[in-house]
């Protein structure tokens, strides 16, 4: 089963056994993107310093991050109380994974050309990128 579609299987599947909300439900947009991560949120920006397009995610779960961001996530901060990671898919079935900290931050990320998505659970069949 490809990687994605049993991720939303299993996100699909918390959802329904749990009391948790799915994480779709919970990532969100910001309209101004200069605007600080509020508590919980991890927010990319598409330019450095914490500005341009940004979108936020609140773990828990995993999520396809939207374009305003994709593969150009050029500064990012965590205020989320857990780690989250982000995913780069190098090929069919293939992703690297970067491990997010709690108050981590980057007014010029590494990342930029690379984010794909994020989840809120280790990646055990990524490699460390």
């Amino acid at each position: 089963m490809h990687r994605r579609a049993a991720a939303l299987a299993l996100v699909i599947a918390s959802a329904f056994l749990t009391a948790a909300p799915a994480s779709a439900a919970d990532a969100r947009a910001l309209p101004a993107p200069d605007r600080a991560a509020a508590p919980g949120d991890v927010c990319f920006y598409s330019e450095p310093n914490y500005a341009g397009a940004s979108w936020c995610y609140r773990p828990f779960g995993y999520v396809d991050v939207p374009e305003a961001v994709h593969r150009k996530a050029a500064s990012f901060e965590s205020n989320a109380d857990v780690a989250v990671y982000a995913l780069h898919w190098t090929g069919p079935g293939q992703c690297l994974y970067r491990t997010i900290w709690t108050g981590d931050r980057s007014t010029s990320w590494e990342w930029r050309s690379k984010l794909d998505a994020v989840q809120s659970t280790k990646p055990s069949d990524c490699q460390p990128g």
